[in-house]
Formats: structure tokens, sequence, C-alpha cells
């Protein structure tokens, strides 16, 4: 797993696309304060093939979560929003452009690292 700073987060999520039409494959509790997140999705870097993509969460400090059997359900095609804000990484579904917009999404995260690792489709 690699850690993404504050500062990568904009070229990050161009090269994914903003994880619109992703398709959301598993959310995995790996602590009390630690959760994974794995997406299908479009690389832009490898001319916009399929790759498979998780993202780690750690120090978790709020979060609303969704039952595997509901994640193909979710609608991607607004993509989602990875944010950096108040020292504090956010991920929701959908566009949202801080913590509280995010905190009305359908799954969200709020933690203090992120990480991620990228895996063939």
């Amino acid at each position: 797993m690699k850690p993404l700073s504050k500062n990568e987060i904009p070229s990050f999520l161009e090269r994914f696309g903003n994880f619109k039409d992703a398709e959301f494959r598993s959310l995995e509790v790996l602590s009390a304060s630690q959760i994974k997140l794995t997406f299908a999705l479009q690389d832009k870097a490898r001319a916009f093939d399929w790759i498979t993509l998780e993202l780690e969460f750690s120090s978790i400090e709020d979060a609303r979560l969704l039952d595997n059997n509901k994640l193909s359900f979710v609608d991607m095609g607004d993509g989602c929003s990875l944010i950096h804000d108040d020292e504090k990484f956010a991920f929701g579904i959908g566009e949202c452009y801080n913590i509280s917009i995010i905190k009305n999404s359908t799954c969200y995260l709020v933690s203090n690292n992120l990480k991620y690792q990228e895996g063939l489709f």
C-alpha cells in the first residue's frame, strides 16, 4: 500500500476519472479503526484499461457503511469524492465539496490516514 498525500488527491482523482461508473466491489472492516474499500475502475494512465483499486483508511473518526451485498446497487454514475480538509481525509459517494456534505452520502468515511494499492482487474 502506498500512502496518498493531500497534494496528490487532485491528480489521483483525475487519473481515475473521479471513480465515475466504477464498480464498488467490497468494503472490508479490518479493525475498529481501519477499513478497506475495493473498486474496479478505468485508469487513464493505462489507456483507460480496467484495474482494481483498494483504498485503505485508518484512524477512522466517522463512517457510514453499507453491507457488501448492497454495494453492487450503489450508483457510481457521479463517481465519488475524496477530499482532505482539517487534516482529515474524507471519502463519499457522489459529488461532495466538504466533509459536512460528504456526511450526507450513502456511504462515507472520515479518517486521518489513507493508502492505496493498484491491482489487476
